[in-house]
């Protein structure tokens, strides 16, 4: 059976998401990692994992963004999600999230920590339902939107899509 966007927004609660598209948290631990035993990039305990469900609809985009933890991403419904991963060297990869993998899509894919990263549904899909799952837990204190200024200036030879996958 397929859904419209309208309706997973409603099943399942979904509201907007600072970075674009819509979200509901459906998973956070109960446990935490202390402060202390975290790389120091984390600045206080954090939970030991989290998981969304996150939805992005034709004509909307997550920003290019990062976080402090690894990011699985899982595709669900809908059609091909693309996810931009700029690295530190300014190689740029982008991976297909989706459920056809004779053209080489994938069910799943980890975003690796301190990347800046985008995602938008692909120019044939009419939505893209997939989920998250963060660990160590997300946290809105290790989220980094993007500054597209500063995000040209550091790669250059992406400014097309960085200026595409961030806003003003």
């Amino acid at each position: 059976m397929h859904y419209t966007p309208a309706e997973l927004i409603h099943l399942y609660q979904l509201k907007p998401h600072p970075e674009g598209g819509y979200y509901n948290e459906t998973y956070r631990s109960s446990e935490t990692f202390s402060g202390k035993a975290l790389p120091q990039r984390f600045t206080g305990d954090r939970y030991f994992s989290t998981a969304i469900y996150f939805l992005l609809v034709q004509g909307n985009f997550s920003v290019f963004h990062r976080i402090k933890s690894d990011e699985c991403w899982h595709f669900y419904a809908g059609q091909t999600l693309n996810i931009y991963i700029i690295s530190a060297d300014s190689s740029l990869q982008i991976v297909r999230l989706g459920n056809n993998i004779r053209k080489g899509e994938v069910f799943q894919f980890v975003v690796p920590a301190n990347a800046w990263f985008a995602s938008a549904p692909d120019k044939n899909s009419i939505y893209s339902f997939v989920g998250c799952t963060v660990s160590p837990g997300f946290d809105f204190t290790d989220f980094e939107i993007a500054d597209r200024s500063e995000l040209i200036k550091l790669f250059p030879q992406h400014k097309d899509l960085v200026t595409q996958l961030t806003r003003k």
